[in-house]
């Protein structure tokens, strides 16, 4: 198979959820929260030096938050590797690739698989 990437995004901001449908079948649901909690920029990982090319473990054990800062305001793709969201508190630096954001599929099936 070629190199995985989504066959479709959805973001619905009544459920607060964004549905990704993979080039392999699989589809991921992430809530906002979890994907906030999960921004990969230097800013929210706490500097460069805790950056790392898998998501923190830990981001599935926070709780679902409803704030400015989990309320998406745009999705903008990023070249053909990846996205980055801007949140309504005005938070839009991470950059999400489709790598990071299949291994932070929160599906039992992928958590079961995760490193």
């Amino acid at each position: 198979m070629s190199e995985l990437r989504p066959a479709s995004i959805t973001a619905n901001r009544e459920t607060s959820q964004l549905i990704i449908v993979w080039n392999d079948g699989h589809e991921s649901t992430y809530s906002f929260s979890l994907l906030r909690h999960a921004c990969p920029c230097a800013e929210c990982r706490g500097g460069h030096d805790k950056m790392s090319s898998n998501p923190d473990p830990n981001v599935f054990l926070l709780p679902v938050e409803d704030s400015r800062a989990t309320q998406l305001r745009n999705l903008e793709a990023v070249g053909a590797y990846a996205m980055t969201i801007e949140w309504e508190d005005g938070h839009h630096y991470g950059i999400y690739n489709w790598r990071y954001l299949r291994k932070l599929c929160p599906c039992p099936e992928c958590q079961a698989t995760a490193d």
